[in-house]
């Protein structure tokens, strides 16, 4: 199997190492691709990196396609690979709001998988969602899913309209927590920590606390009734985000992600 990444982007190089190191590829069987010869000189001193400028050198050799491009890079794109593309090769999506049919017609192709990983995939702790073309047979699901999962784990979903719903939970979901903890950093240092101690706390105050959740069935609410006393400094903390409605305008901002990927989809 031949596997080839197009765009040399924070994604698409996440999945092209996390491929390398896998089990998955034999050497030399992953190809990438890159416009910017800066980024493909780079690429050369990673030694199991087949690397391409030229897309005519490697497509056609391709089994399966990651396709890790900006959305608005799309037209371009499509129209340069269609005449080289076969009805055999599978391409993967990790492109925002870019639907199937819009990459079925582009492409001339009828296997298509569209995917949304999120940012941790650079350190092997991602989400990646994903849904597939009926044409995508399930040993072929078998092969991409264990492809995603080489950046961390992969949920397969039902339709697009799903893949849109996670892009505002999981796929921006990983800024909703920088957010958060720069807040929390903030409030640090105005009690006069330094830089390197309000990271400390709040960095390792966060791991803890995702490290509890995922090793346990006890509900964030059960989490937070154990940590909060009555009368206590968490209660006074969690009053006041309740009284500002914190809990309702994070629901509002995953809502936002989620329609946004739906205008992208109807862009396309």
């Amino acid at each position: 199997m031949k596997v080839l990444v197009i765009g040399a982007g924070n994604m698409g190089l996440a999945y092209a190492k996390a491929l390398v190191k896998s089990e998955f590829l034999t050497n030399h069987n992953l190809m990438i691709s890159d416009t910017s010869p800066e980024k493909t000189e780079e690429l050369k001193k990673i030694s199991r990196f087949d690397v391409f400028t030229n897309l005519s050198d490697c497509l056609p050799k391709a089994d399966i396609i990651f396709i890790a491009v900006k959305p608005y890079h799309t037209d371009e794109l499509f129209a340069e690979l269609k005449p080289m593309m076969s009805p055999d090769q599978i391409v993967i999506s990790i492109m925002a709001g870019v639907t199937i049919q819009s990459m079925k017609d582009g492409l001339g192709i009828t296997k298509v998988v569209r995917a949304m990983p999120n940012l941790p995939a650079q350190v092997g702790k991602g989400l990646t969602s994903f849904t597939a073309s009926d044409e995508v047979s399930r040993l072929e699901l078998s092969t991409v899913e264990n492809l995603l999962d080489t950046t961390g784990r992969s949920v397969r979903l039902d339709t697009e309209n799903d893949v849109d719903a996670s892009t505002g939970i999981s796929g921006s979901g990983p800024a909703y927590v920088f957010y958060f903890m720069h807040s929390m950093m903030e409030a640090a240092k105005k009690m006069g920590f330094s830089l390197h101690d309000s990271k400390v706390l709040v960095g390792t105050t966060f791991e803890g606390a995702v490290e509890l959740f995922n090793k346990s069935d006890l509900s964030p609410e059960g989490w937070m009734k154990r940590v909060a006393s009555k009368g206590g400094t968490t209660r006074a903390a969690l009053d006041s985000m309740e009284d500002n409605n914190i809990k309702q305008l994070i629901e509002d901002a995953a809502y936002a992600a989620f329609n946004r990927a739906v205008e992208l989809g109807k862009e396309s």
